[in-house]
Parts: structure tokens; sequence; C-alpha cells
């Protein structure tokens, strides 16, 4: 029975293009609960939200892109309280269930998606990544997970939380279906192995590898060894470099910092006419972001320009970064409080790379830890999105990394 994973806010909710016969036809895909669906009342995770607003009178283009491919939109999935956590857990509607490891988070804020895909009740499923949102619950539920170029796919019709880190990510069984999708939300009629797929350095930034876990850089390594022993791969000679003379930890900072500023001046009014519910740990980030003002954050502003030109500057057309996804496996459920934090910071090392470069990654399942999924991930220059998912396609096609 699909309900026992809680993937599905509503798993009825059914909308396809009359007629459409393009290259996602025969598939079905859920949406999180976050996107504008003609005639439905997105919930953003949380009742006050959902009570508070109307359905939407027009579909986002992103979705309808989908539709009108053949896809078959078939159920809105469960996300975090207005997509303000990397946990998956709603106090409200419940935590989805990890398919490959129940004991453990299946990640958030696009969880429902997540499951979803991992439990092969849906072919794939869109979510949205800010600060992880797609590549974390991807890597702790064993899947593909895209976070496309900053600004790439349309946002419209998308409840926003952050707007300058706010992507459309989505997620597959296989690194095929996730380029078949990539080619159907990018707006491009180019097949990326029409310009090639080659990249002609890897490097592997040391701070990342650093803040991972011991047994997840063991494996990790060995898999982006069997990563880079695929066809044309074979030539690449991966690079220890240091990306990050701040520090990870600086660079987190100013991601949130800014992902902050932007989301009170987001939510700020609705949050203070309204007052809503909120899980206590989202709660006191709200309250957190309430307190920081714009101008007294100029260096995180003038950090996230400066990290978004390096890596650009570094990796252009022909670099890839190869890192950790998150430190490790999923938490155990019962996580909380100081510890919960913690290692929210800790991931969140890793996930500001993409995130304040606005550059496009792509998270591989690449091995289990104590039963539970790890994730190795791979980061591309800006706008190299369809060579990027092309070029995984081409690694993992005769080798799982698992």
């Amino acid at each position: 029975m699909t309900q026992k994973w809680n993937a599905f806010v509503n798993e009825q909710w059914t909308m396809k293009s009359a007629g459409a016969e393009g290259s996602l036809a025969g598939l079905h895909f859920g949406v999180k609960d976050v996107f504008e669906l003609e005639g439905y009342t997105a919930s953003a995770g949380n009742p006050d939200w959902l009570r508070t607003h109307q359905p939407a009178t027009h579909t986002a283009p992103a979705i309808q892109r989908l539709l009108d491919a053949g896809a078959v939109l078939q159920g809105t999935t469960q996300t975090d309280e207005l997509m303000y956590s990397l946990n998956g857990q709603n106090v409200h509607y419940g935590t989805p269930v990890n398919p490959a490891a129940p004991e453990r988070i299946p990640g958030g804020s696009s969880s429902g998606s997540a499951v979803a895909v991992a439990a092969e009740m849906r072919d794939f499923a869109i979510g949205t990544d800010t600060g992880g949102s797609v590549r974390i619950p991807a890597s702790y539920c064993g899947i593909f997970g895209m976070r496309p170029t900053h600004g790439l796919i349309d946002m419209t019709g998308v409840i926003p939380l952050a707007q300058g880190f706010d992507t459309i990510g989505w997620m597959a069984n296989s690194a095929e279906l996730l380029h078949k999708v990539g080619k159907v939300l990018i707006d491009s009629t180019a097949d990326a192995s029409s310009a090639g797929a080659n990249f002609e350095q890897l490097y592997m930034p040391e701070e990342a590898w650093a803040v991972a876990e011991p047994e997840t850089v063991a494996l990790l390594q060995a898999a982006a060894t069997r990563l880079l022993q695929q066809g044309d791969n074979q030539r690449l000679q991966p690079q220890s470099i240091a990306i990050a003379p701040e520090g990870l930890a600086a660079w987190m900072t100013a991601f949130r910092t800014v992902q902050g500023i932007e989301i009170w001046e987001e939510h700020g009014q609705w949050i203070g006419e309204v007052k809503p519910v909120f899980a206590e740990d989202i709660d006191g980030r709200f309250r957190w972001a309430s307190t920081l003002r714009r101008e007294d954050s100029h260096a995180a502003f003038a950090l996230k320009q400066t990290v978004k030109e390096r890596l650009q500057e570094l990796l252009g057309q022909r670099g890839l970064l190869v890192l950790p996804t998150a430190t490790g496996p999923a938490p155990h459920l019962h996580i909380h409080g100081e510890a919960n934090e913690q290692r929210r910071s800790q991931t969140m090392q890793l996930s500001s790379i993409a995130g304040l470069s606005g550059l496009p990654q792509i998270t591989i399942p690449a091995g289990m830890i104590d039963g539970a999924p790890v994730g190795l991930s791979v980061i591309a220059g800006s706008g190299q999105d369809l060579r990027l998912l092309q070029w995984v396609q081409a690694a993992v096609h005769s080798q799982s990394l698992i």
C-alpha cells in the first residue's frame, strides 16, 4: 500500500495534456506541494498556509512542460514547512518513510518526492532545491537528484523560499531518466551529446572531503574511482584542490545569512499577520531570520558573489567538482535539538557550494553505510546542465556505483 510511505499530500490529484505524445509519454510523476496546479491549493507543508491561500488559476510553466511532453502528474508530495528544513519531518502531516532506511529521516524539504521515487511509486518526481532540498533527500533515499543552474528553469508558479537560491529540481532512479526529464525542463532543443559531453578536468575539493565522516569518505572515494574507470573518464586525472580559503563554515554562514534575509523579506509579512503554527525548529529559524538586516550583511552578499565568480572561473565549460553530497547517511528519526542543528550546519557546508555559486549539481547513489544510502555529487560550470546530465548518464550506464 502506498499509504505506508506517507509520500503524498493528495495522491489522487491527476493532470495530463490531452493527446500529448512526447519524450515522457507513459511516465508518471509526483510534484512537491509548492507548485501552482490549476484548480489546486498548495499547502507548502503548513495548514495555515493552506487555509490562507486560494486555488491556483494556472499551472506552473515547468510542470506544463512535463505534461506537454506526455508525462502524467499523479499526486502532490509532502514537504517540510515552507521548505525551511533539510530533514523531511513535518509535525502537521507526518514524516515520509525513507524506503531505503525506514529508521532514518528521508531528508527534506522535497521529502515526499524523494520517497515516491525511492519506493518506485512514481517514475520521477519534481521538487525544489534552495539549500539542498533535492540533493539531500536524494542522497538519503539512494536515488539520483538534480539541482540545475540557478535561473535556468522558470520558477513562475512556485512558492518561493529565497529567490536568490531557489531552483526546480528533479529525482529519478536512473541517470538515463534524470537526463530525459532534464531535456524537457531545460529550455533547449539541443541534445547535450551533439555538443560533446566530455569534461577535461576533475577537481576534488579538499574542504568538502574534510567535512564528511571518515567511513563516508572511504566509500565515496572508492565510488569516484569506479566512476573514472568508465569510457573517456579514464583520461581524467583527479586533482585535489582548495576552493574555500575562507573556510566552508564561513561559506555556510554567508549562505544562511543571505537566505535568511530573503526568506524574511518574502514571508515576514504573512507570518506577522497570520501567526502560523510551525514546528519548534522551523519556528526558531524564522525567528532568527527576522533579526537579520540586509544593510548589516554586506560581507555575506559579497562572499556569495566571490564564490560564484571563483568557482565559475575554475570550472568554466570543462571542469567538474566531485564531492560528498552529505556528510554521511541520513540521521536517525529521533535526531533533534543541538544534534539536529549541528548536523544541519555540517550538511549545509557541502550544499552551500552549489547554492552560493548557483552551479548545477547531480547526486549519484554510491553505496551503503550501516544499511543506509550515501550519495556522491558532481558539480559543473554554469549552464553546463545538459552536458553534466549526459556525462553522468554515460559514466554510470555500464556500471552501477553501488
